[in-house]
């Protein structure tokens, strides 16, 4: 089965959100094998994102598209709960006794558990500003 080449358009905006994504993940202090792993990337298409060039585009699947919301998503709820830079962007890095971290820092169980820990985590963090689902 061929598979199509995404527009150019729909290709920058891929782009646009795996830059955001890699660089709110080296925020946390993801290392880049952690970012690429969260985002289910090759590490060149991570190192690529990180170069953050404009005119770079790139094409990616519906699970590594999820995978960008969701940190997007945690990076919101983040924002809601911390107006301190320390704290906004240091979360992830703590350990946390609450389910689903289970004594992990958050970005540790995000880069070891698959798209299901990723989700758990922002459905987590999204409940600590109260979010009704």
């Amino acid at each position: 089965m061929a598979t199509q080449e995404a527009p150019a358009g729909d290709r920058a905006k891929c782009a646009a959100g795996l830059r955001a994504a890699v660089t709110i993940l080296d925020r946390w202090g993801a290392s880049g094998e952690q970012a690429a792993s969260i985002l289910r990337v090759s590490r060149s298409t991570h190192a690529r994102a990180r170069r953050n060039d404009p005119e770079w585009r790139v094409s990616l699947d519906e699970d590594q598209l999820t995978r960008i919301s969701l940190v997007l998503n945690i990076h919101a709820a983040l924002r809601v709960l911390f107006e301190n830079p320390e704290n906004l962007y240091g979360f992830m890095a703590m350990a946390n006794q609450h389910p689903p971290f289970h004594g992990q820092a958050p970005l540790q169980a995000i880069a070891g558990g698959g798209i299901l820990s990723l989700y758990d985590a922002f459905r987590h963090i999204d409940s600590l500003r109260g979010a009704q689902w």
